[in-house]
């Protein structure tokens, strides 16, 4: 069990999030042509299709974000400890709850936990951690939950944090949001 709750028979009975929905919403950054900027005759373009610009620019972000995720995956991080019981008995690991999706807050190195307790103001306390690998959270971890689970790394660090939310191709797919629980297809 976590900090905040949950075990694995309660993932059944509870309604699965659509933040897979965030993950596609990747859009073109030039504005689409007018009406007055296309020949005259011309059918306007499919707005559900993307350009070819747009392909290609998400098509690259996807490849820089897989190249993020095999570098988490291989990263051990800390993951500070909560005040509830953890799955083995003794304390569970810190997360937070954000739309109805927990996350389990890690960070790269001592450096970004000390912003992140800063950031709380809770900077004179001992905060206890774990040094565990990224695919060891991502694999083990959040399937634990029991809930919708994913990570989100140096979460006091604005944009250059990283969430690692609970989708198929980053979290196992018996724990992801956008596959279905009965069918296994995706969402």
């Amino acid at each position: 069990m976590f900090e905040h709750g949950g075990d694995t028979d309660s993932a059944a009975r509870l309604p699965r999030s659509r933040l897979y929905d965030y993950v596609d919403l990747a859009r073109p950054d030039q504005p689409e042509a007018t009406g007055a900027e296309r020949p005259e005759g011309a059918t306007s373009p499919d707005p559900a299709a993307p350009s070819a610009d747009a392909a290609d620019a998400i098509s690259r972000r996807r490849r820089e974000f897989a190249v993020l995720l095999g570098e988490f995956r291989r990263t051990a991080v800390l993951v500070p400890l909560g005040d509830g019981p953890g799955l083995d008995g003794e304390r569970g690991l810190l997360t937070a709850d954000l739309n109805g999706v927990r996350f389990i807050l890690a960070f790269s190195d001592e450096q970004a936990l000390a912003r992140y307790a800063v950031a709380r103001g809770e900077a004179a306390r001992e905060w206890a951690y774990q040094t565990v690998l990224g695919a060891r959270l991502l694999d083990v971890a959040v399937p634990a939950a029991g809930v919708p689970c994913g990570v989100a790394l140096d979460c006091a660090d604005g944009e250059d944090g990283m969430v690692f939310p609970p989708v198929r191709g980053i979290v196992p797919d018996r724990a992801a949001v956008d596959i279905d629980a009965e069918t296994g297809d995706g969402a």
